[in-house]
């Protein structure tokens, strides 16, 4: 294996490890709560003996921990971190590393039956939160100098923080499997009490050197400490960076992603369950279009790893193993023209600069740009023509409010507005289909919807329509329905008067 990952730094990503052909493995965190399920469905299931082996399964945190540990994904909630970083007050960071020990001893006793794997469990849990603590104020009484400054710290301690989700996940499942007479290994990526950085490659070919897939199952942290620093670099798509290079570097025959529901053609619960399509097949710029519209298959970064190496991905819903799920390829271009999903973003801020005199003039957009950057404000598309530049983008109100009040300064003649629209994306990967936008906006009139804005690209992988925040829902009922439910039955006519013929 040690060969393997070595030549792959070379510039070779496509050499396997000598014996049989290994699967590497990304459970999230909402699978990860439902242990039991992971081990029937994903993990043991039937299998016996060599069948249990060549997998490698890297872990996410269990639901809501990461929450608890940083700040809430969603609401913002404060967490450990958040709370430590913008407050003088040791006692509130102090009190929610407490409360979050507490959640992940409970849910030790939610996910393991045998006394003796809870408190291995909660002696587990107890060393990692206890040392963090132990550090969090030896690195708040070394700032309290003037030498040192925290601000220069907080992106090492987020690192620390979110390496104890992924280890106590991966640490409980090695338990629950080693009870279970599988031969399973816990992989620590997080850097734990060691003194010296590494590149992640580097890392992940030290813990893996040792290991023989066809007699050992590896249980792999989501999370890696590495000199690149994957949180700082990815977000909270660090876990599937992780699992893209264990899966190039150890050169596995697939990479699979388990996740608590199917790749369909829109989301169920705004379509119905009768209506949506699966997906069994598409190809990676596909993922990256779902990627941009928040609807991640994989984080592109991740999927750059896997397309380069050339590594099939699959898509699986946890809950239901027997469906073989979607598989993504580079090189797996559509049998003929056809819409393949249909999803959206609310709460996208339409940001709008005019300038006058902008025409024939550069540099706005690089300022614009860097401001964007600056505070952190995602650009999901853009547009611009003569004097208007409009980004639409996903990020605190807060944020943007920050960019319209940095341009204003520093372009007082320009007229800055930003308001909240949906952006409706119609996704395939050919949408060469004549008169396609023609049947868009006939769709979009015949449910009483009126676009603000509608964006085609000459490459055909997306064509994306603004509406009315509150139309979001509507519109993507209605050309689901026009571009994929009747596109199908289409195709279903002509099938039977061909048969017919």
């Amino acid at each position: 294996m040690t060969e393997a990952i070595l030549q792959q730094r070379s510039g070779n990503q496509n050499h396997a490890p000598q014996g049989a052909p290994h699967s590497v493995h990304k459970i999230g965190g909402t699978s990860m709560s439902a242990v039991d399920t992971v081990l029937d469905n994903i993990v043991v299931g039937g299998r016996e003996e060599a069948e249990l082996y060549n997998r490698v399964f890297v872990v996410s945190a269990y639901s809501g921990m990461t929450d608890l540990l940083l700040e809430h994904k969603k609401t913002g909630e404060p967490g450990v971190y958040a709370l430590y970083s913008g407050s003088e007050n040791e006692w509130a960071w102090g009190d929610a590393l407490t409360r979050m020990a507490a959640a992940m001893r409970d849910k030790n006793r939610a996910v393991l039956e045998d006394p003796a794997d809870i408190a291995l469990a909660d002696r587990f849990v107890e060393e990692r939160v206890e040392g963090v603590r132990s550090c969090l104020m030896d690195l708040r009484r070394l700032c309290s100098f003037g030498h040192f400054k925290l601000p220069e710290h907080l992106l090492t301690v987020r690192e620390m923080l979110s390496g104890i989700g992924e280890a106590h996940s991966a640490h409980n499942l090695t338990l629950a499997l080693k009870r279970r007479g599988v031969n399973a290994v816990f992989v620590d990526l997080t850097g734990w009490r060691e003194t010296g950085a590494k590149k992640l490659d580097e890392r992940i070919a030290e813990a893996f050197e040792p290991l023989d897939f066809a007699r050992q199952l590896p249980i792999v942290t989501g999370y890696a400490q590495c000199e690149e620093g994957l949180v700082g670099l990815y977000g909270r798509g660090y876990s599937e960076i992780t699992f893209s290079r264990i899966a190039v570097n150890s050169g596995a025959a697939e990479a699979i992603i388990h996740k608590e529901f199917h790749l369909s053609s829109a989301d169920p619960k705004l379509v119905g369950a009768e209506a949506v399509k699966p997906i069994a097949e598409t190809n990676y710029d596909v993922a990256d279009q779902l990627s941009n519209m928040g609807m991640e298959a994989i984080h592109p970064s991740a999927a750059k790893g896997l397309r380069q190496a050339r590594i099939p991905l699959r898509i699986m819903n946890t809950f239901e193993p027997e469906d073989p799920g979607a598989v993504i390829r580079g090189d797996l271009e559509a049998t003929a023209p056809a819409v393949e999903m249909i999803t959206g973003l609310k709460s996208v801020y339409a940001f709008e600069f005019f300038e006058q005199d902008m025409v024939g003039v550069k540099g706005y957009d690089a300022a614009i740009l860097e401001t964007l950057k600056r505070h952190k404000a995602r650009i999901v598309t853009k547009t611009s023509n003569a004097n208007t530049i409009t980004h639409f983008l996903k990020g605190s109100a807060k944020a943007v409010k920050r960019v319209e009040q940095d341009l204003n300064e520093r372009f007082p003649s320009a007229s800055i507005s930003s308001r909240n629209v949906a952006l409706i994306s119609i996704i395939g990967r050919d949408l060469r289909l004549p008169g396609l936008g023609a049947r868009v906006l006939t769709a979009l009139a015949e449910a009483g919807i009126e676009p603000l804005g509608f964006n085609d690209l000459l490459r055909k992988v997306d064509m994306q329509v603004i509406v009315e925040e509150g139309d979001h829902d509507a519109c993507i009922r209605a050309l689901h329905k026009a571009l994929i439910e009747e596109a199908g039955e289409d195709s279903q006519k002509v099938s039977s008067l061909s048969a017919a013929a």
